[in-house]
């Protein structure tokens, strides 16, 4: 790897603002992407609702391969000054360096360097909307009949290597009552009340850890009622719940809509339903699987870890895991995620890329 080069090119796609609602700009993202890798691969466009994805391989059309590198180019909403990138020492500075358009830009190099040598088919997919649940990227594509053997997300991990990923269900519970005169509460029925006891019981069931722990969550992410004065009883309220869960989880790993459903009603109150958005299965690989002992050695080659990491936060890797193909997260080191000062560390570009290289000529033995 030239890192010069390479850094130059990445600065260049950290300038584009591909976020949600920018369609252009995420094109825009894909299709830098698609010409980093240059001529003489297939590329094969997809689009669902508006957001365009890509996959690029080498050889005859086809949509079977034995490895997939899965790369999202969307990052979340920052400040203009977060598009323009700066480095400060082993740092380089911008919105999506660490999250993960620099890890993209290396699964592209990898792909280019490797697809066209090797005795198996090799994929390069290209999503725009991980940050926004990945129903439309790597979802879409997997419905149109795209498969792997084995599959690298590349989200960040600094060479460590994520199997497991918590799932994810999106909740709302909604509380009716009777209003009345708020000088009067024992008149009225405070929707507001039954709500909080039923938040309530959830939390205590759930509790918010006091440190990183590998167990079910629940955030309560708003809490409204539709009442506007101080001396009203609330009629109506609802609650957002963002739950997370590991696949240990016997109560929500596995379950539906439905029958998650039925287990947040058991901690209701009367008066009070429940409503389920949807629901991501969790994410798991099998650790002793032939792939991930290739690629923690590849990982080892360049001086680190390739440990084991669990991701709390849902990603693309679940769409893979429900169709019962193995997916693992393998990227660069930085830090920041969504955040104000979201960095990549450049020392770990290029033990990154020899790492991925020498996984898939591995593969190949």
């Amino acid at each position: 790897m030239e890192l010069e080069d390479f850094l130059a090119a990445a600065e260049e796609l950290l300038t584009v603002p591909s976020t949600a609602d920018r369609p252009e700009e995420l094109k825009r993202a894909v299709e830098f992407v698609v010409d980093f890798v240059g001529l003489g691969f297939e590329v094969e466009w997809f689009e669902s609702s508006g957001v365009p994805s890509a996959l690029l391989h080498h050889g005859p059309a086809r949509r079977d391969f034995r490895v997939v590198l899965n790369a999202h180019l969307d990052v979340v909403p920052a400040t203009p000054t977060q598009f323009t990138p700066r480095r400060e020492g082993d740092r380089l500075y911008a919105r999506g360096a660490q999250d993960m358009k620099i890890t993209a830009l290396a699964q592209a190099l990898a792909f280019r360097e490797t697809a066209a040598t090797l005795p198996y088919p090799l994929a390069l997919q290209l999503v725009s909307d991980e940050e926004v649940g990945g129903r439309d990227g790597t979802g879409h594509q997997l419905e149109q009949g795209v498969t792997g053997e084995f599959v690298v997300i590349g989200e960040h991990s600094r060479l460590d290597i994520v199997a497991d990923s918590k799932g994810l269900a999106h909740a709302r519970l909604h509380a009716t009552g009777h209003s009345g005169h708020g000088a009067y509460p024992w008149l009225g029925d405070n929707a507001l009340l039954k709500l909080v006891r039923t938040v309530t019981r959830l939390t205590e069931r759930y509790p918010v850890p006091a440190a990183e722990a590998w167990q079910t969550t629940i955030n309560v992410a708003r809490i409204e009622t539709p009442n506007r004065a101080f001396n009203q009883i609330p009629a109506e309220a609802e609650a957002w719940l963002d739950i997370r869960f590991p696949t240990e989880d016997t109560d929500l790993a596995g379950a539906d809509a439905g029958a998650i459903t039925a287990h947040l009603a058991a901690f209701c109150e009367p008066g009070v339903t429940v409503a389920v958005d949807h629901v991501d299965a969790p994410h798991h690989a099998d650790h002793d699987r032939p792939e991930i002992a290739h690629l923690r050695d590849a990982a080892r080659e360049q001086g680190y870890g390739g440990a084991f990491l669990y991701k709390h936060g849902a990603g693309d890797g679940r769409f893979y895991s429900a169709r019962g193909i193995p997916a693992v997260a393998f990227g660069v080191g930085g830090h920041g995620q969504h955040g104000p000062d979201e960095y990549a560390e450049i020392s770990t570009i290029a033990p990154y890329h020899a790492a991925l290289v020498s996984f898939l000529r591995r593969l190949a033995t």
